[in-house]
């Protein structure tokens, strides 16, 4: 039978039919979701032009996204709430300086769009009349950025003042069909009991799962799947002449010569910073909507964050409810309270710091002190065997030594938490392993995790990556057509950026007055200088002075052209560029003395020892530019060739 056959009998256990909008009372045609946006922003540009303001409609565009993305995925590790199309333009309308009262005048037009490109059901619009003259109450229920007031204005639009007796959107409830709490909101405020509604959809999710998990009756009424492809494909193919065209901006701009560390930290990397520190607020903004949120960055890397986010929001004018704090933490001390929790993600990262060491230098590494240890302490670490000692008699003392630890860094966590329910980590990156310990080890605890970078370069588990956002590069293995993932290449370089001159995290202890205090002195906002003796951080300050009041159109634009050029001179380097961005020795960390330096200068004579030398060196670019300094083309364009190889390869077994 088919579905809509149902609606012609009368439904006598039915008092109230909910039914979906898009897709199923409205139908869309074959433009996708990303044309839509881009033609909508494209007439906003225009508006804007009308009242004085000049803005790229691409840069619209891209903002747009950018919001729109990172606000879903706010949402959605949180699992609760929506996110609202106007919070969407009124985050667009801070970061470019416009006035607020716009707001309105852009949701007209994102109507408008829709209307363009949807089309009235009419034979359920039928069979819906047909049920409400018998005597039942028709009300729209929608997942959607949209207020309700939007979408009954769409409805009226295509079928008339009369169809519909209420519409119910999850922008304004706060909740959605997809995750099934708003069906039982619905219930109680149509005063009906869920077994006496009839819910109609076409996504087998949100309007049938969701919907009989709530206790509804549903009728599912699938698009085609030719539709859904063609929608697919077309906005494929929108989004690949976004890219196209975004490429081309950049690549027509002239690039900046090479200059001194501080003239490369503001000209190149002074965008970058600062779009990265708007990234973070437009996260942020998201989370800390429901106003029980906490952001806090991460010593040592985050500290310098902090600086640049900070003065970000105060050139730009950006507001942010979210509290924010410096949380002293380092993977080691996150890995103790894994490591008490006997968690397996605790041993993965041990067995890789480790390799090659003995149980004793785990011991001291997590206690923090010299120990008279048993001989099976001294053999070869192997992370079956670590609880059985940790936790055994020959483990006491190491044992309480970590449960001391932990329980002042849980001091110091509690008390930058500030009882907010939502933890928001704030670091540089890569894998994430931070947030991945502290898990483990406050598991009642709802943490999640905002960096530069997000890439799997250990090989571990991903369990936690939906907890862990890269902001600015999200992929494993760079690619030369996205500029961005040139940071993956050379690593060392944002986390030298953003780290003050300071030791990493190792121990705590308890002041007089009961304040705990970590090794690496007082790095709170404001009391310590993370550009001191940093060149390259104290030149992307000053761009960051120096932009306009409202100036967020300006970082995006430099931010283009500031990723080609960041680019070439990592992938690319001149000799110059190597002496501005080489960082010299980097700590080993995780408790352990020792560094190593990033390019190693040669004393090897022969040619086949230094290019074995190369695949040793953490900048393996920089290192061509040294050793081989008339041949550095040839190398640098073949190792650029293996690099896209290898991301090709990783892409098609995927």
């Amino acid at each position: 039978m088919p579905p809509l056959d149902r609606l012609g009998a009368p439904l006598s256990d039915i008092r109230v039919i909910s039914c979906d909008v898009f897709d199923t009372l409205l139908l869309r045609d074959e433009r996708s979701e990303r044309s839509r946006i881009i033609a909508a922003e494209r007439r906003f540009a225009s508006l804007l032009g009308e009242r004085g303001f000049t803005v790229s409609p691409d840069l619209l565009v891209d903002l747009r996204i950018e919001i729109q993305k990172l606000a879903f995925r706010a949402m959605n590790v949180d699992d609760r709430g929506e996110v609202r199309l106007t919070d969407i333009v009124a985050r667009q309308l801070r970061v470019l300086g416009l006035p607020q009262d716009l707001v309105e005048a852009r949701l007209a037009i994102e109507i408008e769009i829709e209307k363009a490109s949807l089309s009235a059901n009419r034979a359920l619009a039928d069979a819906l009349r047909t049920q409400k003259l018998a005597g039942l109450r028709i009300v729209a229920v929608s997942d959607t950025t949209l207020p309700a007031r939007h979408v009954a204005e769409l409805i009226r639009h295509f079928h008339g003042d009369h169809l519909i007796d209420q519409v119910y959107s999850s922008a304004d409830q706060g909740e959605t069909k997809r995750r099934g709490d708003l069906f039982p909101t619905v219930a109680r405020l149509e005063d009906v009991a869920p077994r006496l509604m009839l819910h109609i959809g076409d996504d087998a999710l949100a309007d049938v799962k969701a919907a009989a998990g709530q206790g509804l009756q549903t009728l599912h009424l699938p698009r085609s799947r030719l539709g859904h492809a063609v929608r697919r494909a077309h906005g494929g193919a929108t989004e690949m002449a976004r890219r196209l065209r975004r490429r081309l901006r950049s690549s027509a701009r002239g690039m900046p010569p090479a200059a001194d560390r501080h003239g490369f930290g503001r000209d190149i990397l002074g965008p970058i910073v600062a779009q990265f520190s708007l990234l973070i607020w437009l996260y942020a903004d998201q989370a800390g909507s429901d106003g029980d949120a906490r952001l806090m960055f991460c010593a040592r890397g985050g500290v310098g964050i902090r600086e640049a986010f900070e003065r970000v929001l105060a050139k730009l004018d950006l507001p942010l409810a979210v509290g924010r704090e410096t949380l002293m933490v380092s993977r080691l001390v996150a890995a103790r309270s894994a490591v008490l929790a006997r968690s397996p993600a605790a041993l993965e990262e041990l067995s890789r710091e480790f390799r090659g060491s003995s149980f004793a230098d785990v011991a001291r590494a997590l206690g923090g002190g010299d120990y008279q240890l048993a001989p099976s302490w001294h053999e070869p670490f192997a992370a079956d065997i670590l609880f059985d000692l940790l936790f055994g008699e020959t483990g006491l003392a190491v044992l309480a030594d970590i449960e001391t630890q932990n329980r002042l860094f849980t001091r110091h966590f509690a008390e930058c938490a500030a009882g907010a329910r939502r933890i928001i980590l704030c670091d540089t990156g890569l894998y994430g392993s931070t947030q991945r310990l502290l898990a483990a080890g406050f598991p009642d605890l709802a943490i999640e995790t905002i960096q530069f970078a997000r890439a799997n370069y250990k090989g571990h588990s991903e369990a936690h990556f939906p907890r862990v956002a890269g902001l600015v590069v999200q992929q494993n293995l760079y690619n030369p057509l996205k500029p961005e993932t040139a940071v993956l290449r050379y690593w060392h370089l944002v986390e030298s950026l953003f780290e003050p001159a300071v030791p990493s995290v190792k121990l705590f202890h308890a002041e007089a007055d009961g304040e705990v205090r970590a090794n690496s002195g007082n790095l709170a906002y404001g009391a310590v200088d993370p550009a001191a003796a940093n060149d390259l951080l104290a030149g992307a300050l000053a761009y960051i002075d120096g932009l306009p009041q409202g100036g967020g159109a300006t970082v995006l634009r430099d931010a283009e052209i500031a990723w080609r050029r960041l680019q070439k001179a990592i992938t690319r380097p001149s000799h110059q560029e190597v002496a501005c961005l080489e960082v010299g020795e980097r700590s080993v960390d995780f408790g352990r003395s020792g560094t190593v330096r990033v390019v190693e200068t040669g004393s090897r004579a022969g040619i086949g020892a230094r290019l074995a030398s190369i695949k040793a060196q953490l900048w393996r670019e920089g290192a061509i530019v040294r050793e081989f300094p008339m041949t550095r083309p040839a190398l640098l364009a073949l190792l650029e060739t293996l690099h896209a190889l290898r991301g090709l390869s990783a892409r098609l077994q995927r």
